[in-house]
């Protein structure tokens, strides 16, 4: 690892300030090196698209953090294989992704759906000798769920699909005009300043438990093409549109939220000297309205799980195509950072 003794104790310092805590600090050992020889202590953290939701088989199936559905054959498995094929060995402590999670479930814990029980706050994962931390987490407390349903009547009746519609009064087919309002660009306004200061609280945390860890965060891969009319046609094999009957004069809201996203997440991390994987610049060709190329299962296009005996959409998170473009990507970042 790159990091000098007096960097790593900085950090933790900072961290420490930051969170209201001045506990004595010592000071841990660490030289510069290269790639390391040995096996990576690594953690993963996030949410759905980390866990990626809606890939069968699940882990845990017959314990509570089933229902986080964390996909056994997530990016991190996938991108830790890829390591492993260009000799870089992942050390896993832990894989603490989990559905639904929003950003200050990092630190506190997470009630799961359906009274099923509750999970500890991601953090705890974190040891004194993690010295990579990997994932990905910000849409859950921007509440794109709920953006989504502002926009469609079908995701509102949906019983299986979470998030509220952020004004229920106002009508799914007006939603454009909805978000071009004052009140709708305030709420806007309001959720990404609580996405940054619960990023930065993030990082920050990151450094303290574990100060000599590599922080990389992980964004989101693009939804909605550049070309929306390639939205007016279902994929394959599919009867639904991609984004169902969200209206089509909505779709490029829903993308210019998602590059906002994309760009505080992006900030947060170059503010507090972590790295990030831009996922949203990267995977303009496989939106959700590809066609056969799609990296994003449609909204109401059945995944591969199931619940109560029915199907899970994929409700726009990524199919197993989505999946190993976020391992590639992810993979390449990691090697990166465990090289210089």
């Amino acid at each position: 690892m790159r990091k000098t003794t007096t960097t790593a104790l900085t950090r933790r310092l900072a961290a420490a300030v930051a969170l209201g805590s001045f506990l004595a600090l010592a000071v841990p050992a660490g030289t510069a090196t290269a790639a390391p020889a040995e096996p990576v202590p690594t953690v993963f953290f996030g949410d759905s698209y980390t866990a990626n939701f809606g890939i069968a088989p699940v882990t845990d199936q017959d314990s509570e953090r089933g229902w986080c559905f964390q996909a056994t054959e997530n990016y991190p498995a996938a991108a830790t294989r890829i390591l492993a094929d260009n000799n870089i060995t992942l050390g896993i402590q832990a894989d603490a992704s989990c559905g639904a999670a929003l950003i200050h479930h990092f630190w506190q814990e997470q009630e799961l759906p359906f009274g099923a029980g509750r999970v500890p706050a991601q953090q705890d994962a974190l040891k004194d000798d993690t010295k990579l931390v990997v994932g990905g987490t910000g849409g859950n407390t921007l509440g794109f769920t709920s953006i989504l349903k502002q926009c469609s009547d079908e995701l509102r009746k949906h019983p299986l699909l979470p998030g509220e519609p952020v004004d229920p009064d106002k009508p799914a087919g007006e939603c454009r005009d909805f978000f071009e309002s004052e009140d709708a660009k305030a709420w806007l306004d309001y959720q990404f300043q609580q996405v940054e200061a619960d990023l930065e609280q993030t990082l920050q945390r990151m450094s303290y438990f574990a100060p000599d860890a590599e922080r990389v965060l992980v964004g989101y891969p693009r939804l909605v093409p550049k070309d929306t009319a390639k939205c007016l046609t279902a994929a394959p094999g599919q009867t639904e549109l991609p984004f169902a009957d969200i209206p089509k004069d909505a779709l490029p809201v829903l993308d210019q939220v998602q590059k906002r996203l994309d760009d505080v997440m992006k900030k947060a991390a170059a503010d507090d000297d972590a790295d990030f994987v831009d996922l949203y610049d990267r995977t303009g060709s496989n939106t959700a309205c590809d066609g056969a190329n799609r990296g994003i299962g449609g909204l109401l296009e059945d995944s591969r799980l199931d619940l109560f005996g029915q199907p899970i959409p994929w409700y726009a998170h990524p199919n197993e195509k989505g999946r190993d473009i976020q391992a590639k990507h992810v993979a390449v970042k990691i090697e990166t950072v465990l090289n210089r």
